[in-house]
């Protein structure tokens, strides 16, 4: 399942873009192929990123993959109930942001890919 209006990252990854601000996810496709999760490690409020960092990592029964920061910004929000719940993600992927962060570089968007772009990654 892929929506629309969100953006998406070759590491399936979801952006929903409110003006500078973004909130983020992991894909319907990513928590399916993880399995069930069981812990989520976050960045803290107020931390500073580049586009390709690591900002985290889920961990699940089968696996543990890093998150990356799909464009550049300022961490504003950290989802506490994921980071308790992790499972939530598993039951609504798109409902159950993990972070949300101040856009510091939005010509960083045009790098990431429409709805239509992430169908055709996943196949």
């Amino acid at each position: 399942m892929v929506l629309s209006g969100l953006k998406y990252t070759k590491e399936h990854e979801w952006l929903k873009i409110e003006g500078n601000k973004a909130f983020m996810g992991i894909t319907d496709f990513a928590q399916h192929a993880l399995g069930s999760l069981v812990y989520l490690e976050l960045p803290e409020v107020d931390d500073t990123f580049s586009e390709g960092d690591t900002l985290g990592v889920v961990e699940s029964v089968k696996a543990a993959s890093d998150l990356f920061m799909p464009i550049s910004g300022v961490i504003l929000e950290v989802n506490e109930a994921v980071v308790d719940d992790p499972g939530l993600i598993n039951s609504d992927a798109y409902g159950s942001w993990m972070i949300s962060f101040e856009i510091t570089d939005a010509s960083q968007l045009d790098d990431l890919l429409d709805p239509a772009a992430y169908e055709a990654l996943i196949g």
